[in-house]
């Protein structure tokens, strides 16, 4: 399959992400003498500052990280637990059935994950100064930065919700109006707030930072307080993994959706679709079926384990999936009703894979949840805050009900991959319930069918649900490079067909690095759908 780049190859280290700024900043941190933490780390926090509409440090982080030397995978679960005063009794006794989407209450609901995450996962395994990985971050946010032409029409699309909070527009409006391409955009105050930072988690989770987001919440009728910001943690724990076809994927564990990846994986194995034709109808219509029932699982069982028992080995056994792919029919599509899923496939994320010369791996992925999150800025401190919260049930006897201290089921999923014990593949993704998909889709044009890295993320990409109410909860959603074979055949299955045009940044930024285990060179992709690059020394 022809591409519109090659991958890029290196020998000592590679970054990819979402932008190309943000790739660069890790890869100055690689040849600082840094690890694939503090690559990340630097990646991640210019992120926070280049891509406000899809992350911050305001929002929450989930990581999966490879210690070559230990030859170990550990798992990093760096999201913001609800505010002590967060009851579903504050929401019924106001009359609402749902946790709004945007504004303060969201905003606060929970407290901001990623930058605990940030913290720990430097404790553990970076090289350099915090400082020196947050210094090209501090640069942009102070000095400017170009925006793009995503980043321009993102702005322009919320502009209404960034003009209904004034510590927004005054970031992101320039004289009252959405920046034209190429426009640079300053955040002094975010700047400052990275600046506390970079002398230690305290910066954030304390002090003067601390004061002015619990003050903002407080003045606005919001949920945290300085407490609940000081007593945030991240969480290390073991990943979850399935092998498949004789690569063994991890995910890390609930309350993310990657259980989810790992039972759709094992659903499709035995129908060895690397046997059928690439984008045919076969290929795409089974990994949908197979996406439909580990939703429907994810829908029913997944929460904080914390608070809730999650069955994952019995989601994950031979025996309960045996019994579970009955449901697929080769021939017709599968009626959403028979397994219903709740959900949406908006959302706004950015991931970002590190590997350092000494073969030490960082997969991250860190998000706002919705565009622009929360549509709130807090105060002072420049910070986008997420609405995460908003993915909490207020039904009283479902796993995912809101509780104080409890971590939201969340889309974000980082991943890891080996053959023969060693690291193959470090992938992620945007998306929200498309996270899981692509997950899907990449691994087995890799796995199954042979694609390099830059292939498989530059692929023809379907997703199945809804983006808004009104949609349909079983369209299938098609970028238009998918032949029109396929498409046909699946209409005829009975397949609710959207068709996206040939490229659709809605399907997904996908970035990945793939290891060669002869060579040992490095291969990374990077979507075509973001401003991304994959860099490389």
């Amino acid at each position: 399959m022809e591409t519109g780049r090659p991958a890029t190859l290196a020998y000592r280290g590679l970054v990819t992400s979402p932008h190309a700024l943000a790739s660069q900043a890790g890869v100055s941190a690689l040849q600082a003498g840094g690890s694939a933490v503090d690559a990340a780390i630097a990646a991640a926090a210019v992120l926070a500052v280049v891509y406000p509409h899809m992350t911050s440090v305001g929002g929450d982080a989930f990581w999966l990280i490879y210690d070559a030397r230990a030859g170990a995978v550990r798992s990093l679960e760096a999201a913001g637990r609800a505010a002590a005063a967060a009851r579903i009794e504050w929401f019924m006794d106001r009359g609402l059935r749902e946790i709004p989407m945007r504004g303060i209450v969201p905003a606060t609901l929970t407290v901001p994950g990623a930058v605990d995450g940030w913290c720990e996962a430097h404790a553990a395994y970076g090289r350099l100064p915090l400082s020196d990985d947050l210094a090209p971050a501090v640069s942009y946010a102070r000095d400017g930065f170009p925006v793009t032409a995503r980043v321009a029409r993102s702005i322009e699309r919320a502009a209404d919700l960034l003009a209904a909070d004034l510590s927004a527009a005054r970031i992101f409006l320039v004289e009252g109006k959405p920046p034209a391409e190429g426009r640079r955009l300053t955040n002094p105050d975010l700047a400052r707030t990275l600046e506390r930072l970079a002398e230690g988690r305290a910066g954030f989770y304390e002090g003067q930072t601390a004061r002015e987001l619990a003050r903002h919440a407080r003045e606005h009728g919001g949920f945290y307080t300085e407490r609940d910001l000081a007593e945030q943690r991240s969480k290390w724990s073991a990943s979850i993994r399935v092998t498949y076809r004789g690569v063994t994927i991890h995910e890390p564990p609930p309350p993310t959706q990657g259980l989810s990846v790992l039972q759709a994986l094992r659903l499709v194995e035995p129908y060895e679709i690397g046997t059928r034709p690439f984008l045919g109808p076969d290929h795409v219509h089974l990994l949908v079926q197979a996406k439909q029932i580990a939703f429907f699982d994810r829908d029913r069982l997944v929460a904080d384990p914390d608070f809730v028992p999650v069955p994952v080995d019995r989601l994950l056994s031979s025996t309960y999936l045996d019994e579970r792919r009955r449901l697929m029919d080769r021939e017709h599509a599968l009626p959403w009703d028979r397994v219903p899923s709740e959900g949406s496939l908006a959302g706004d994320t950015v991931y970002v894979a590190a590997v350092d010369r000494e073969g030490n791996a960082a997969s991250l992925i860190q998000s706002v949840y919705s565009d622009f999150g929360s549509g709130v800025v807090a105060g002072r401190t420049g910070v986008v805050l997420q609405n995460r919260g908003a993915y909490f049930s207020l039904d009283p006897v479902h796993p995912n009900r809101l509780e104080p201290g409890k971590r939201p089921l969340h889309t974000l999923i980082a991943s890891l991959a080996f053959k023969n014990g060693r690291l193959w593949q470090v992938l992620g993704c945007m998306g929200a319930d498309g996270q899981a998909q692509i997950h899907l889709q990449v691994y087995t044009a890799m796995i199954d069918y042979g694609l390099d890295i830059q292939q498989a993320v530059e692929a023809p990409r379907w997703l199945a649900g809804r983006f808004a109410l009104g949609e349909p909860r079983d369209l299938l959603n098609l970028e238009g490079r998918f032949p029109e074979s396929t498409v046909a055949e699946l209409v005829r299955r009975g397949h609710a067909v959207n068709r996206w045009e040939a490229w659709n940044e809605r399907a997904g930024h996908a970035h990945g690095i793939t290891i060669d285990p002869a060579s040992g060179v490095l291969a990374g992709g990077a979507d075509p759908r973001s401003d991304g690059a994959a860099i490389g020394y």
